[in-house]
């Protein structure tokens, strides 16, 4: 079983068609890592709030690829929905068998209409820093702009390079 590891800014469609790609899959399963780091409910902090933030944003992985590992041990395909730096993808690559690191993107503009049909929760400074982040970003396999694609469109271009 492999794993693939959804990358990119928000709004770009990582968990809509990390979910529907599962989906497609004989045994499926996906791991959004916001949903493993929000299991602190008592001081949590976002990736970005200094030397906590960090921690618990390799925390998130390494739970992460732990939920992976077992799902994959038994026969389970995972998708992995995360926003990587170039050092959470070493640790994804050290911590998984082979995993597939997608970088999905979308022009700003789009992601910004997209945001607003949604409910979201980071500041509109968190959000641009996370595309212009994002845009920086080396360590994946695999770049798929969703601009103009559907989500459908978009599962079909991801199960292609997935296999």
């Amino acid at each position: 079983m492999r794993v693939l590891v959804l990358t990119g800014p928000p709004a770009v469609g990582k968990t809509s068609v990390g979910r529907l790609l599962a989906g497609t899959r004989r045994r499926g399963a996906l791991v959004d890592i916001d949903d493993v780091r929000h299991m602190v409910v008592a001081g949590h902090a976002a990736p970005w709030d200094g030397d906590e933030g960090r921690r618990q944003q390799r925390l998130g992985v390494v739970n992460g690829c732990a939920v992976a590992g077992t799902f994959t041990a038994n026969g389970i395909d995972v998708v992995i929905v995360d926003v990587l730096t170039d050092q959470t993808a070493g640790l994804y690559r050290q911590l998984l068998r082979d995993p597939l690191i997608v970088q999905l993107t979308a022009a700003y503009d789009e992601a910004v209409r997209r945001a607003h049909t949604r409910e979201i929760h980071l500041t509109r400074d968190e959000f641009r820093r996370l595309h212009d982040e994002q845009g920086r970003l080396t360590a994946f396999d695999h770049r798929i702009d969703t601009t103009d694609l559907s989500p459908d469109r978009t599962v079909a271009e991801l199960a292609r390079v997935w296999g």
